[in-house]
Formats: structure tokens, C-alpha cells, sequence
């Protein structure tokens, strides 16, 4: 009788070699499966783009409505007058009807986005209107102001009671939020955002020192005498001046008491009487006057002149550097009085908030970029200087290119992080890519623009503009001239009105 055979450690083996050498030609194999996969479709995929829900005013047909950002109608468009949006996140719409322009009077109601009245039991509900340094205008993003039997008061977004309608007027303080002249038989307090008396109503005239709430308000009183205020209602600069600038650093003000001016602190203490017609800045290195015309830097504490009060212009820009006018020309001068930079240029400034100077010189349209270091990084026209994510747009030689703050080019793609679509040239003619590379959007037009945070991108062909959606597809084909319009922008059929203050989209 035969046993099976049984085979131990020393039986058969394995061929190593051979097993080796099949599982690497699986791996090659699959390796160039996954490339041509994602060859193909990489030329046929864009991925989808985030849109923050927002909501603007349109104007159609003649009357106005409220669209979101994907360009979906939320309140029809019945209503005569414009209807303003003070946030556009939030869906709190202020619509005026019943208008009578012979006597002035008119209707208000706050609608929410399912076209609902939710603040009722005022005769007007109203937006608070501020302005910017260039007189651009916004919204208070917070405070409503409401009217009731010719009083005012203030609610937050929800409706809630924030002050009481019991003022004459309530109006805000340009360029300051969350701060509020609130009027009372014939005298001014300060309220904020949150309807709490921060000066009491006993002055005729109440104005920031600064951009800087911590700086403090001049006041006026009955006497035309003027004194500075704190937030929390200390007098810290005594009502007996004649007038005070609106400039302030380290708790030092510019009074003028009778003819004189100078600088105060608020112990009392007195600089630089009688030494200046005008102070222009207030920096710890050196005071910025003018005198008899003509400008300079000078020591608070010395009157030494740091730099001699000879030029036409002079102006701070960063460091112990000035930006100076001589001979009609501008340039760059330290503490020191040395030239860092020579005047050169018909404009100079200072762009703080990106960190370089720029400047433009006689006979040319182009700006020249200037570093820190005082040295020419480009050339060209400043498109779009994007603080928030740090980079800027610069067209040059006839084509715009991306830089961050350190002049350092970068590309679209590596700095539209959000973006689906990316424009690109080619031939004279723009298109767009995905963030592979891969033309999506065939080079067909005349001008472009990069996709905007709403996902579409405004495209120019035979002189007329239209707009591709973040797929690369065409929803409105270019029809509109948009010659008139600083900004072409749009959010599916809609795009930018003419008056940017007013922040609408049309159809028309």
C-alpha cells in the first residue's frame, strides 16, 4: 500500500527570480493604466467651487428685486426704489414703497429670503450710511436705525431693541464703525453698536481725533470751546481750545488756544508753540509741519529741525523715512536728511498695507514698483492689489502678471487657491485651465478675467462681454457692451450695475 508523499522544508521551491519579475512587470502595468486614466481625465474634469451664499440687489424691467450668489431670484423684482442689502450675508432686505415725492413721505419693510416681513411696529426702518476717506459708501453691518412718531432709535439684525426711539437724529461717524451722533434737544452724544451711551448728549459737535476709537472724540461746547473726550466719557484734553486737528499719537493732540498753535498731552505738558501753521503727522521719530508754505520734519521735544522746513510736500511713509517734494519732484528722504531715494517722480506713495512704494515718472503710463530697500522691483500698471491673500496683479510689457508683497512672480494657480478656472493666453487670445493645466476653455477670446468668488468669469469677443459658469461653459454669450462700467462682473445672467454704490446687478 503506497503512502502519499509528504513534502518538508527540503521539498520543492519557489523560483524567486521568476516571481519577482512577474510582480514588476503588474506593477509597470498598473502603473501606466492609472497615467493614461488620469491623462484622460484630467482634460475633461474641473472640480466644483465653493460659493459663499450671499445676497444683492437687481434692478430689471424698471423695478428692483434681491438675487443670491448663484445668480437665483429671492425677491421678485416688484418694488420702484433700490432696495439696500446692509450685509450680504445676511438675508435682511430693506425695501422702500409708497413713495409720494411731493410731500417726502413714504413706506418701509425689512424682508427676510423667504420674503417675509419679521421687524414690524416702526414708521421706518433704515440702513446707516457711512463713507470711506474717498467717500465710498457702506453699511453698518449690524445696527438698523428705526423711526417712530419722528423719533429715532436703534435695533440690531433680528429686530431686537438696541436704543430707544427717543432721538432727534441718529447718524454715523464717517469712516468710524460701530459709533453714532445721537441727537438730543439740540446737543450730540456718541452711542455704539450695541446702544450704550458712550458720551452723553451734552455737546454741540462731537468728531474722532482718529480712525483709532481709542484715541478719543473732539468735543464742542456751547462756548465754541473744544476738548477731547475718551470712550469710557473722561475729558482728558479740557475744554478751553479754540480748535484741534484730527491728528493724535501717544496721547499728544494740535490745539490752537487764541492765535497760537502747538501740542498738547493730556498731563498738560505743551510742545512746539508758535512753531508751525500745520502739523501734518505725528510720528515718535519727528513731527511733520508745514511753515510759511513749505513743509519739514522737526523734534517734539527740541524744535530741532531733523529735516530742514524747506520743501514743498512732505509726508511719512515708513521707518524714518519721508516721502519729499522738490522741484515739483518726489523721492525718498530718512530722519537724517539723506536722500534714500532720488525725486524723480511726477506721484509717489507709500502703499502700507502692502509694504512698497510706487511711483510714476513724467511721460509714462506705467508705475514703477519700488521695495523697502529703495530699489525698482517692476514696472508696469497695478490691476488688483489683494491684500488679504497677500499678492498683487501687475500688467507689463502687455500682459498681467502675479506677484506677492516680495515681488516674487507667481502663478494663478499657485495664488487662486478657491478657483476652478484659470485664465491663460495664448496666441493673442485668452481661455482658461484647470489647476492641472489643461486647457478647459479653448483660447477664443479677445479679454478675459479671472473667475470671480461666485464661480463665473467675464469673457470679451467682437467688443461685447459675457460670462462661462466654473465648468468652462458659456451662460450668457457675449452681448453686453459694459463700456460705461468700472467693474464687469457677473453672477450667471446678471452683472455689475454702473453705480457701485449702489451695488446691483441688471440684466439690462
Amino acid at each position: 500500500m503506497s503512502r502519499g508523499k509528504r513534502y518538508g522544508i527540503e521539498g520543492r521551491r519557489l523560483n524567486m527570480k521568476k516571481v519577482i519579475a512577474v510582480l514588476i512587470a503588474l506593477a509597470v502595468i498598473i502603473i501606466t493604466i492609472i497615467g493614461i486614466v488620469k491623462m484622460f481625465s484630467r482634460s475633461t474634469v474641473t472640480s466644483s467651487k465653493t460659493v459663499p451664499n450671499q445676497y444683492f440687489a437687481v434692478y430689471t424691467n424698471g423695478k428692483w428685486g434681491v438675487i443670491n450668489s448663484k445668480g437665483e431670484i429671492v425677491i421678485k423684482a416688484d418694488y420702484e426704489e433700490a432696495i439696500i442689502i446692509p450685509d450680504n450675508s445676511k438675508d435682511v432686505f430693506l425695501c422702500v414703497y409708497g413713495v409720494n415725492y411731493n410731500d417726502g413721505t413714504y413706506r418701509t419693510e425689512v424682508l427676510n429670503s423667504e420674503g417675509k416681513e419679521f421687524i414690524t411696529g416702526y414708521d421706518a426702518v433704515l440702513p446707516l450710511e457711512n463713507y470711506d476717506s474717498n467717500n465710498n459708501l457702506w453699511y453698518e453691518k449690524d445696527v438698523l436705525l428705526v423711526k417712530k412718531d419722528d423719533k429715532y432709535g436703534l435695533i440690531d439684525f433680528k429686530g431686537k431693541e438696541l436704543l430707544k426711539c427717543e432721538y432727534d437724529s441718529i447718524e454715523t461717524l464717517k469712516g468710524i464703525t460701530n459709533s453714532y451722533l445721537a441727537k438730543k434737544d439740540g446737543k450730540v452724544g456718541l452711542i455704539d453698536n450695541i446702544g450704550a451711551v458712550v458720551i452723553d448728549t451734552e455737546y454741540t459737535d462731537i468728531k474722532p481725533v482718529s480712525t483709532k476709537a481709542e484715541d478719543g472724540y473732539i468735543v464742542t461746547d456751547d462756548n465754541k470751546k473744544m476738548g477731547v473726550v475718551k470712550r469710557n466719557n473722561s475729558v482728558v484734553v479740557e475744554l478751553k481750545y479754540d480748535d484741534i486737528k484730527q491728528i493724535c499719537a501717544d496721547d499728544k493732540y494740535v490745539v490752537k488756544e487764541g492765535s497760537n498753535w502747538q501740542i498738547i498731552d493730556k498731563e498738560g505738558n505743551t510742545y512746539l508753540q508758535n512753531k508751525f501753521d500745520e502739523v501734518i503727522n505725528m510720528q515718535s521719530n519727528g513731527i511733520t509741519i508745514k511753515k510759511d508754505n513749505k513743509y519739514g520734519v522737526i523734534d517734539l521735544d527740541t524744535a530741532e529741525e531733523k529735516i530742514p522746513v524747506k520743501y514743498q510736500d512732505m509726508s511719512y511713509a515708513f521707518d524714518n523715512n519721508y516721502i519729499y517734494k522738490e522741484n515739483n519732484l518726489y523721492g525718498v528722504m530718512n530722519i537724517s536728511g539723506e536722500t534714500v531715494l532720488n525725486p524723480e517722480y511726477e506721484t509717489l506713495i507709500y502703499r502700507s498695507e502692502a509694504g512698497f512704494l510706487e511711483g510714476s515718472k513724467k511721460g509714462s503710463f506705467e508705475t514703477e514698483f519700488i521695495g523697502t530697500d529703495f530699489e525698482v522691483k517692476q514696472t508696469g500698471i497695478l490691476s488688483e492689489l489683494n491684500v488679504t491673500n497677500g499678492y498683487m496683479k501687475i500688467r507689463t510689457n502687455g500682459e498681467y502678471k502675479y506677484y506677492n508683497f516680495k515681488f516674487e512672480e507667481k502663478t494663478n494657480i499657485e495664488l487662486l487657491t478657491t478657483n476652478t478656472l484659470f485664465l491663460a493666453k495664448k496666441d493673442g487670445k485668452y481661455g482658461y485651465v484647470n489647476n492641472d493645466g489643461v486647457v478647459v476653455v479653448n483660447y477664443i477670446y479677445d479679454d478675459a478675467q479671472e473667475q470671480n468668488e461666485f464661480g463665473y468669469a467675464s469673457v470679451k469677443k467682437n467688443g461685447m462681454w459675457g460670462c462661462i459658469n466654473s465648468k468652462g461653459e458659456e451662460v450668457i454669450t457675449p452681448a453686453y457692451g459694459l463700456e460705461n462700467n468700472s467693474i464687469i462682473e457677473f453672477i450667471g445672467k446678471w452683472h455689475r450695475g454702473e453705480d457701485l454704490n449702489l451695488n446691483y446687478y441688471t440684466d439690462k
